[in-house]
This record gives C-alpha cells, sequence and structure tokens, in this order.
C-alpha cells in the first residue's frame, strides 16, 4: 500500500486506516464524513476534524461527505447550514456532489426503528426525561427497568406509529432501544431512539413531529452513505459500544469502524457552541464572524489565512489523549504564513510631525518601495515622500536611552525606501512641554538609504507623508479572556467572569495612500507594527483594519517548543 502520507509519520488514524488497506480494504472505498449540527459556526476545532476527515480521505484516494445532523430543528437553522459549507470550502475542502443531510434518511430511520421494535428491542416508554434519569441509575449503582419495558411488539408499533403521526402530545412519550439497565456503560441503559417534537424542520417543515437522537441517528446516516471509518471526537468513545449495537442488531447496508481522537483546546478560548452562542445572543461581541472569536468566521474576518490554520492543524497533531494546546503555536503557525504573503505597507500608529528643514517646499517624490522581500513577484509600489512627514511617538527620544538606535537630537537614521536624516531641533508645546514638532535635515545623496561614504547608520524607521496619508479605523484585537482557561470558574462562578474588558481597542491610524482601496479581507504588514486585515465594512471614505497579529513571536521563547 502506498499513500502521500508515506513519507511523514503516520498518526494512530492514518496507521488503522492503513492497516486496513493492508488487510484488503480498496482504498478507492475508504470514506469518511464531517458530521457538523447545523446549530452554530464552526470554530477552530472543527477545523482540526475537517483536517482529520477530507484530509484522510485525500491522502488515501477516497472520499469525504459533508453531512448536516439536522437532527434538532428547535436548534438549527439555514444561516448556520450556509455558513458551515463556505467554511469548508474556504479552509479548502470539496465534497463535490455528496452533501447529505440526517433528514434524508428520516423515512429509512423510521423503517430500521420498527425493524429494531418487531425483533422486541426497541419500545415505546411513558416516563419523562427526568424520571429516566432517576431509572438510568449511576456508574457504580445499576438501573431500573421502565414500567414500559415489557410492552407487547404489537402495542409498541401502534404507539410508535401514534407518535409519528402527531397523535401524542409533545414530550409524552420516547422510543428507546431495550438493551440492559444493569450495563457497565451506561450509555447502554435502554438509551432514547426517539422524542416528540413539534417544531418546524428547516428543510423538513412539519412532516416530521418525532425525531431521531444523534446516538440513533450516527451510524445509521454512516452506513448508508457508505462510510468506512467514522472519525469522531473522544467523548464519543463511550458511545461506541452503542454505535455498534445498533448497527449489529440491524440489516444496514454496511458497518464503519468508529475511531475516536482527542478535540482541540486551545488557550484563552472557549470551545463549546452553546458558550459561544451565549457570548453572540448576549451582545458580548458583535456576532458570530467578530475577530476576537475562534469561529472560522471571526478568524477570517480578522487575517487568518486557510493555510495557516491547516499547518497548525496539522502541527498539533492527532491523538487519543486530551491536551490544552497554547494559543501561541496558532499564532506561530500564522505569521509564518503571513511573512510569506502579505503586502509590506507603513502607517503610524501614534504620529509625531517631522519636518525637514532642507527639503523644497512643495515637492513630492514617488520612491519605489518593496511589496514583498519573500516574495520577488509581489513587485514594488510608488510611496509618496514630501516635506512633512509623520513617524512613530516611540520611534523619536529627546533623551534617548541607551542602545537607542532610533531618532534622537543630533543623531542620523534611515527613513524607509527614502533618506538619511538627522535631527536638528524640536518645537514643544510652552504650555505643556510637549513634543509638537521634530525637525530634521535630509541628505539628498542617499535616496533609497544608501551611504555614499560608507557610514553605519543603525536605525531604520516608518513614516508617512503628511499631506498624502489617509486616516484609517484600526482595530486592536487581544485576547477575549483574561485566563488561560476561561471555563474553570469558582463554584458560583460564570465563564464570562473572565471575560477581557481590553479586548478591543479603536485607534486611528495615518496609512499611506496605497491603502485607501483595499479589498476585505486583503491581508498586510504594517512595518514594525504587526500584520492587519481590511475589515469587512472597510470602505475608501472610512478604510477600516482589523489587527491580526503582532510581529512578536513568543511561541519561539516557549520551554519545550520543538
Amino acid at each position: 500500500m502506498k499513500c502521500e502520507n508515506d513519507e511523514k509519520k503516520l498518526d494512530f488514524i492514518r496507521n488503522i486506516v492503513a492497516q486496513d488497506v493492508e488487510a484488503g480494504l480498496d482504498m478507492a472505498k475508504i470514506h469518511t464524513r464531517f458530521p457538523p449540527e447545523p446549530n452554530g459556526f464552526l470554530h477552530i476545532g472543527h477545523a482540526k476534524a475537517i483536517c482529520v476527515d477530507f484530509g484522510i480521505a485525500e491522502e488515501f484516494g477516497g472520499k469525504c461527505n459533508l453531512r448536516f445532523d439536522d437532527t434538532n430543528p428547535s436548534k438549527e437553522d439555514v444561516k448556520y447550514v450556509e455558513s458551515i459549507m463556505r467554511d469548508v470550502k474556504w479552509l479548502g475542502f470539496d465534497w463535490e456532489d455528496r452533501l447529505y443531510y440526517a433528514s434524508d434518511f428520516f423515512g429509512k430511520m423510521f423503517e430500521y426503528a420498527v425493524q429494531l421494535i418487531k425483533k422486541g428491542k426497541a419500545y415505546v416508554c411513558d416516563l419523562t426525561a427526568e424520571e429516566i434519569r432517576e431509572h438510568r441509575g449511576t456508574l457504580t449503582t445499576p438501573g431500573k427497568d421502565s414500567p414500559c419495558r415489557n410492552r407487547s411488539v404489537e402495542e409498541n408499533l401502534r404507539l410508535f406509529h401514534d407518535m409519528r403521526d402527531g397523535k401524542l402530545p409533545e414530550g409524552s412519550k420516547t422510543l428507546r432501544a431495550k438493551i440492559d439497565m444493569a450495563h457497565t456503560n451506561i450509555t447502554m441503559r435502554d438509551p432514547v431512539m426517539y422524542r416528540i417534537l413539534f417544531a418546524m424542520h428547516h428543510r423538513t417543515g412539519d412532516k416530521w413531529c418525532i425525531y431521531p437522537t444523534y446516538d440513533w441517528a450516527h451510524g445509521l446516516e454512516d452506513s448508508i452513505e457508505g462510510i468506512t471509518h467514522s472519525i469522531c471526537t473522544l467523548e464519543f468513545e463511550i458511545h461506541r459500544p452503542l454505535y455498534d449495537w445498533f448497527l449489529d442488531e440491524l440489516e444496514v447496508e454496511c458497518h464503519p469502524r468508529q475511531i475516536e481522537f482527542a478535540r482541540l483546546n486551545l488557550t484563552y478560548t472557549v470551545m463549546s457552541k452553546r458558550k459561544l452562542l451565549e457570548l453572540v445572543e448576549g451582545k458580548f461581541v458583535e456576532g458570530w464572524d467578530d475577530p476576537r472569536l475562534p469561529t472560522l468566521a471571526g478568524m477570517r474576518r480578522r487575517g487568518h489565512t486557510p493555510e495557516a490554520i491547516r499547518k497548525f492543524c496539522e502541527t498539533v497533531g492527532i491523538t487519543k489523549y486530551d491536551s490544552l494546546t497554547d494559543i501561541a503555536l496558532l499564532e506561530h503557525c500564522l505569521r509564518e504564513d503571513l511573512n510569506k504573503r502579505a503586502k509590506r505597507v507603513m502607517a503610524v500608529m501614534k504620529p509625531v510631525k517631522v519636518v525637514i528643514a532642507n527639503y523644497p517646499e512643495n515637492d513630492t517624490e514617488e520612491l519605489d518601495a518593496i511589496n514583498n522581500p519573500e516574495d520577488e513577484s509581489a513587485g514594488k509600489r510608488k510611496v509618496p515622500f514630501s516635506k512633512i512627514l509623520y513617524i512613530e511617538q516611540d520611534d523619536f527620544k529627546e533623551i534617548p536611552p541607551p542602545k537607542y538606535h532610533r531618532l534622537s537630537p543630533g543623531t542620523e537614521v534611515r527613513l524607509r525606501y527614502a533618506y538619511i536624516i538627522k535631527c536638528t531641533g524640536v518645537i514643544k508645546n510652552p504650555a505643556t512641554g510637549e513634543i509638537i514638532e521634530v525637525i530634521c535635515e535630509y541628505d539628498p545623496m542617499t535616496r533609497g538609504g544608501n551611504t555614499a561614504d560608507g557610514r553605519k547608520i543603525k536605525g531604520t524607521i516608518h513614516w508617512v507623508s503628511a499631506k498624502h496619508a489617509e486616516k484609517a479605523e484600526i482595530r486592536l484585537y487581544d485576547k477575549l479572556f483574561n485566563t488561560e482557561s476561561p471555563d474553570e470558574v469558582p463554584a458560583g462562578g460564570d465563564f464570562k467572569d473572565n471575560l477581557n474588558p481590553n479586548s478591543l481597542e479603536i485607534a486611528e491610524a495615518l496609512v499611506e495612500p496605497s491603502l485607501k482601496n483595499s479589498a476585505p479581507g486583503e491581508i498586510f504588514q504594517f512595518e514594525r507594527v504587526g500584520y492587519f486585515c481590511a475589515d469587512h465594512d472597510s470602505t475608501k471614505e472610512k478604510p477600516i483594519f482589523n489587527r491580526t497579529v503582532s510581529l512578536k513571536d513568543s511561541w519561539n521563547k516557549l520551554p519545550g517548543k520543538n
């Protein structure tokens, strides 16, 4: 057996698939699926699952389906379906013509349930949800049989049809598998298969008023679609015996193999869709695409690239053990990718005025600026230069500290792409003593930053021309939570208590004129500042840029980094 993955070490899932191929499974028949619930937007944890499901199928020459587990209409919405399809495609994966919904198989699932009832392996139960929980027992005590457990096949069939036909009140009955109330695995203690729910479904309307549980639907969907390897996260490991029990008891098309791996956990982040929904509905964030959220929509808006996310997922790897991944690794993968593709531009966040005293009053020059030194094909652009400039406040010190290689009285610095200048004086606000203007002279023989006499210039700073600069809104995003594990709260506490009140700062910057025409989603490196992305609300009249990530890479300094 040969696959694209042979050149690198196989993880345990790929080893299992490779072993199945060695045992005779046709590689072309390898079939996986990505089965999201359409009750929220996908997040970075789903990205890992997508990379696993689609990646393995692609590497072994098989196929991967996209399937929506739309079994709970009270929480589902078409907007979630559309967002999920958009995110999967944005990550670079294609389900081709293999788009499925659990609701495609509701009729077939009903027939399978009837089959199980006729075998005496399922029954209609009158217990409430609370009573079912009370009867289930604990890890150390067996459960108690439902008083309905020994109903006849005929009565169960009649009641089940009444459930389907809407003749019984919502929540009044369930269909349960008849397995073993003393089983050591609590999921095997007569699990619920169907519940009565009068809710409008986004695809089937009011055709159905009974809906399957995930445990009942999961294996049947896999089997009907011909899935060979049903890859799930670790919390489904305890459900695998039930997955197998249902398929063993029924006359199904095939019996897929369920494999579990550890889900992604990220520092300073919550991954629960319920908690993310709480943040959205509570207006703690702008929406599902808020750049502070770990949703793929939010990450895309912030400036993350699909290539960086896929690299991150590959670097994290696949294990059977839960762990917490430092968000610094995600940022490291992002910087490495953006460094190759982001256009370098100049923007001044906290401006101080610089007047070049010996530069002609009304002259403007067009200087060549390199778009990306990592990519020659990115070419060059023209940057206007004039007598009055703005530089960063931090790039000038009247009394410089030791080893300060930027602008100060009597010292020279190189202006990026322009000339070497020397500070000859300052003008201060007489009332406050604040420096409001830095007076400089330029060396006209140093255009491009080169010196004919070979003198060494240690500092290079960025700038913008005052009469050409554009004002832009800058959104400086920080971590949404103050603590590494925001889910960990004291008794009576709430994860929202850990929200960072300073996770967004709105600022104004002066940017070079080329940025006025930035397309939404376009990525830049503001030289010496960080990586930024034009927001989807950005216009020529009001450019808006989101900070994607700073230039500093803390991952390289973490102990134990490979």
